[in-house]
């Protein structure tokens, strides 16, 4: 966690900042990393409040809960925590309270897994915008099925519902993943995206599931900040490369996200091979930053305030 030896986040970063309406204390964010700590349902559970109590000692000024799937058929993990029913905001309140209490602002990041997942976990169900087989490093994962024009749109709707029960549940704001192989990443990826109707063909309609997801969520909650965690690339041969990533990024720009979260792809999470020590995805978001007016967030194994 990011704190100097006496406890406390370096003063340097303590300058605040505007994201949408919301104003952060310092600049430094907890970002969201799966604890598997939720029941098998996707419940908070006692060890997941417990885990973000240790977290919010870092005292940075935002944390962010880690992913929750929307809909059962986008669960990617076990213990993975859920926003996918009216049920799941009591516990995801004491979660948001949890990191209030901290004095944070607290986030709650929602995802759709996608192919990158198994039907076993899924109820069945694995969609995908073309059929194609996600590729994950040293992984063979299912075929999924693609999507027919009702999925993409209830699709879009179980997004814009999850938005609205983090909002119920109190959390300041909602990221929305699009990054690490994901579901909505195997959209925007000219790897796994290989349609040829409206959201796909080029960039334009591999995008546009994305820019709807945050226009239904707008609609509904004008004044809430959204973060969108994508990839600065996809490090991944025949995928996303820096330019498309800019070009996405002044999209949601002008489709009124507020933070952009700038991570890894459609290979996954891991490392790349040519990225050595902390904020290895930093430089991916750098230039990222240079061609938008919002605020770009960068990641990528950073541990000390030493980094910083």
């Amino acid at each position: 966690m990011l704190k100097n030896s006496s406890g406390i986040v370096m003063k340097a970063y303590n300058k605040c900042i505007n994201i949408g309406q919301l104003t952060l204390e310092n600049r430094v964010v907890l970002p969201p990393m799966a604890s598997q700590t939720a029941d098998e349902n996707g419940f908070v559970t006692e060890k997941t409040l417990e885990h973000y109590a240790r977290l919010c000692q870092s005292q940075t000024s935002l944390v962010m809960a880690e992913y929750s799937f929307i809909h059962l058929g986008g669960r990617s993990e076990k213990n993975q925590l859920g926003v996918s029913s009216e049920a799941h905001i009591e516990g995801l309140s004491k979660l948001n309270a949890v990191i209030k209490d901290s004095g944070a602002a607290s986030a709650l990041q929602i995802v759709h897994a996608g192919g990158k997942s198994s039907r076993d976990l899924t109820d069945g169900s694995l969609l995908s915008p073309s059929g194609i087989q996600v590729p994950v490093k040293g992984r063979e994962l299912e075929i999924p099925d693609p999507a027919n024009e009702a999925d993409i749109q209830n699709l879009i709707g179980q997004f814009v519902m999850a938005a609205t029960r983090a909002v119920k549940a109190g959390f300041d704001m909602v990221e929305i993943h699009c990054a690490h192989g994901y579901g909505l990443n195997q959209w925007i990826s000219p790897i796994t995206n290989k349609r040829t109707d409206a959201y796909g063909v080029n960039n334009q309609g591999r995008f546009k599931i994305l820019t709807d997801i945050i226009e239904g969520i707008l609609e509904i909650h004008p004044k809430l900040a959204i973060s969108t965690r994508i990839p600065g690339q996809d490090h991944f041969p025949g995928g996303l490369e820096e330019s498309d990533s800019i070009e996405l990024a002044q999209l949601l720009e002008k489709s009124g996200v507020s933070l952009l979260n700038i991570s890894s792809g459609i290979g996954g999470w891991r490392r790349p091979r040519d990225r050595k020590g902390e904020g290895y995805l930093v430089s991916d978001a750098e230039k990222i930053q240079k061609r938008v007016d919002i605020p770009v967030m960068g990641v990528g194994g950073i541990k000390s305030s030493e980094y910083l």
